[in-house]
């Protein structure tokens, strides 16, 4: 079945800035003779052609199977959810619970960070975004009854379900690190990009840091968390600022883990390795931040090793920092370990992440429910192409619960990381379970273990309009 895939959905015309950028970067990659314009769009068409081939499963012959969906979580995954089920189903019966006002592209928090996206370019009201004929119920749940099949919310009481589909999200649990709140983002100089607030603010902060120099201190988390690359972005786009700037000589980068190496996917991992040697940026392993004393500009870890005999030491340390972005500490929100649905023993249980089988995404103990995105408990990372990727196990697997026969779609764990290591490239990662590398067309026509310039084409220009446009619809 041919498809057209609707060009006003990938046309970046509407956004006169991208437009200019991107003719920038074209004119600057012709002109070093790495692509011609005519070659580029030939593979861009490719693309195109192998993005419709998404939206034929979109279309297909619909179910005729009846029942009451509850989808508790507005965000990239339970909005793409609702929008797939209602194509999907001749007589959809779906109810969407999520306070938002606002969809955000997530994705780009970190180029706004970077100074390449102002906040006014990744958000769209989330009235435009919800799926028309989906019941829109604008609160928040606070405990689910798996029993009793049914939802509580803050305002509007009890909604009773037959299936459950759990996809809210993350919750940053501030009361990890000392010193800072969601409410003093920003003070002493010490940022994250995970916030609108937040990633406006890591911009003004970096650019200021570029002009004037010192030290910088980058670090992650100890949980599991979601864009787990950001905090390495934000390091390098630092980096490269002060070399726009000319202030190299004048800066003192460190980079603080608390995994046992930089990236766990053998195919990237020696060229990001090797990025942060040349870039003088020392790398610790095993370190945890603790708190922020934001007066005093200091920043508390803890080294966390095991000896020879198994074990654990932790030696604490202190780093004093001019500029500073961190990660804060993310679990499940409280309700999904609250009503029983999250994991009770393993190492996805100490966070409260939703107990479901990592290749079928349904539920272990209530099979009416399915969880996926940032919520499920499931060893892969969490990021909206994960989402993108789990999104049809989870439609299919819900339509073969509800029709009665056995689910058979089965999720790989693949899972996308666009590491931007400077202006105008980036180290796409892309991997399933195994941290084997899942190179997807048409990156498949470069040496993906090297950072490329067409990534960051894909990262900067072709994803939002497809999260937008395609992913959101339930397209793609």
């Amino acid at each position: 079945m041919a498809v057209t895939v609707p060009q006003r959905n990938l046309q970046i015309g509407k956004y006169p800035m991208a437009e200019k950028k991107f003719e920038r970067e074209m004119k600057k990659l012709e002109s070093e003779g790495v692509i011609t314009r005519s070659e580029f769009l030939q593979i861009m068409a490719a693309a195109g052609a192998f993005l419709a081939l998404g939206t034929d499963k979109a279309y297909a012959a619909k179910s005729s199977a009846k029942a009451k969906i509850v989808i508790i979580g507005g965000g990239a995954a339970g909005i793409s959810m609702a929008s797939r089920l209602k194509r999907k189903l001749q007589n959809p019966d779906i109810t969407l619970i999520d306070p938002s006002d606002r969809q955000y592209y997530q994705p780009g928090f970190t180029l706004i960070g970077g100074g390449v996206y102002t906040i006014d370019d990744v958000w769209k009201p989330q009235a435009d975004c919800m799926p028309q004929d989906v019941k829109w119920v604008k609160d928040r749940v606070t405990l689910v009854h798996p029993t009793q099949n049914r939802v509580q919310t803050a305002k509007s009481g009890t909604i009773a379900y037959d299936f459950l589909v759990v996809c809210p999200g993350v919750k940053y649990d501030w009361s990890r690190i000392e010193g800072i709140t969601h409410a003093t983002i920003g003070a002493g100089n010490a940022h994250t990009i995970y916030d609108p607030k937040g990633c406006q603010l890591t911009w003004k902060a970096m650019k200021e840091f570029s002009e004037k120099g010192g030290k910088g201190v980058f670090c992650d988390t100890f949980t599991k968390h979601k864009c787990g690359g950001a905090p390495k972005k934000i390091s390098l786009l630092t980096w490269d600022n002060c070399r726009k700037q000319q202030t190299l000589d004048k800066i003192d980068l460190h980079y603080y883990t608390a995994s046992k190496q930089l990236y766990n996917v053998p195919h990237f991992t020696p060229r990001l390795e090797e990025i942060y040697r040349e870039r003088n940026i020392p790398v610790d392993m095993n370190c945890r931040l603790k708190a922020i004393d934001t007066s005093a500009k200091k920043a508390y870890f803890e080294r966390v090793e095991t000896d020879a005999e198994g074990n654990k030491i932790t030696t604490p340390f202190t780093d004093d920092y001019d500029f500073m972005h961190f990660m804060v500490p993310q679990c499940a929100p409280d309700f999904v370990r609250e009503s029983g649905l999250s994991w009770t023993e393993g190492n996805l249980a100490a966070d409260g992440w939703a107990m479901v089988d990592k290749h079928s995404l349904i539920h272990l103990t209530y099979d009416n429910i399915i969880s996926f995105g940032d919520c499920a408990g499931i060893p892969t990372s969490k990021t909206s192409a994960a989402i993108r990727k789990q999104l049809p196990i989870a439609v299919e697997n819900l339509i073969a619960l509800m029709e009665g026969r056995t689910p058979e779609a089965k999720y790989d764990g693949y899972a996308a990381c666009p590491i931007v290591t400077e202006y105008g490239k980036v180290l796409m990662a892309e991997f399933d379970y195994d941290k084997k590398e899942q190179i997807t067309f048409p990156l498949s026509l470069w040496d993906m273990s090297q950072e490329q310039w067409v990534a960051w084409l894909l990262k900067v220009y072709a994803l939002k309009p497809i999260y937008f446009n395609l992913m959101l619809k339930g397209l793609y």
